[in-house]
């Protein structure tokens, strides 16, 4: 319970700084300011934008499916928030410690689309339906070569516990997996690439693409059950990019062997690489266009996961050379 209360307040916490940060770097890259009047350079804009959400009314629409509707944002955000049970936050606080803890996350995240075609389906909205359906091909199609890459990190580490693979890179920066086995470089590409589609961010929006379904299918939603959605999306990005420090940029170790270590350090280590993709995935978004529906469905069947399969059978050509 105690764990419980500390993920879900430190998830909060970091998706009012990650919106704000968000809006900061559109602004940068966008020659602009971005949020400036509420607090010091507008750092308690988002604080404010937040209790203005929480206040607004709970609206439904008379042809809503009720029940569905009105499940559909817990499922979403409790498919995401149970994948943080599995993460190593340091050498002390492991997750739950399961022996197949990767795959788990990916099994217990995918369930996420459930909700998401509920609450397209329930909404009884065309622009929600279409977006929700999006969703799940999209998601779909991304889990088979985001499944391969990490599969490319399992066959390596020759383990599923991800506090083990954490373990295994902690003597610095030549240990990290993707250093010290540099046929990883592109399976970490393709992770990348696979998780910005998983996490509806740019260039891969195309549930939510404002400009053609108006909101996807958080469309009929406002106030708490919106902000659900929302909460579900950037819990995502760092639940992925913390999956992605861990398994390819050491977990919580240092860089340099022996230096900054002990569970606190682990913990800002570990929370350091997570913020730098975090903060590429930002980058990309304001820099990227919104990918057409075939193009993105092309890139993940044509592209990402047959080069998934080729360098899944390299890495396994790889590992057999290390052991002779």
């Amino acid at each position: 319970m105690i764990s419980f209360v500390f993920y879900l307040a430190f998830l909060l916490i970091f998706v009012v700084f990650a919106v704000y940060a968000e809006r900061k770097t559109a602004a940068f890259i966008q020659n602009r300011l971005g949020p400036m009047e509420v607090g010091p350079k507008g750092i308690l804009q988002t604080i404010a934008d937040l209790l203005k959400m929480l206040q607004k009314e709970d609206i439904r629409a008379d042809a809503v499916d009720l029940i569905p509707f009105l499940v559909a944002p817990f499922i979403v955000f409790a498919a995401v928030f149970t994948g943080y049970s599995v993460l190593p936050i340091n050498e002390v606080v492991g997750g739950s410690g399961i022996s197949a803890g990767v795959f788990f996350l990916l099994a217990v995240v995918s369930l996420d689309v459930l909700g998401i075609l509920m609450a397209g389906w329930a909404s009884n909205n065309k622009y929600s339906l279409y977006g929700a359906m999006r969703s799940v091909a999209q998601i779909v199609s991304y889990e088979v070569p985001l499944g391969i890459s990490v599969l490319c990190v399992v066959i390596i580490s020759g383990t599923l516990d991800l506090s083990q693979m954490s373990a295994n890179q902690s003597h610095g920066l030549l240990s990290w997996h993707i250093v010290n086995h540099p046929v990883l470089i592109i399976p970490f590409i393709i992770f990348f690439i696979a998780s910005l589609a998983e996490s509806n961010r740019t260039p891969f929006d195309l549930p939510e693409s404002e400009s053609e379904l108006i909101g996807g299918y958080s469309t009929e939603y406002s106030g708490f059950r919106w902000g659900m959605f929302m909460l579900a999306e950037y819990g995502m990005m760092l639940l992925l990019s913390i999956l992605g420090a861990v398994m390819f940029f050491g977990g919580w170790s240092s860089p340099i062997d022996d230096f900054g270590t002990g569970p606190i350090w682990g913990s800002i280590w570990l929370l350091s690489k997570a913020l730098i993709l975090i903060f590429v995935q930002m980058w990309v978004r304001w820099t990227l266009p919104r990918l057409r529906v075939d193009q993105l469905m092309s890139l993940s069947w044509k592209y990402l996961t047959p080069l998934s399969i080729v360098m899944l059978f390299i890495c396994a050509l790889w590992k057999l050379w290390i052991i002779s």
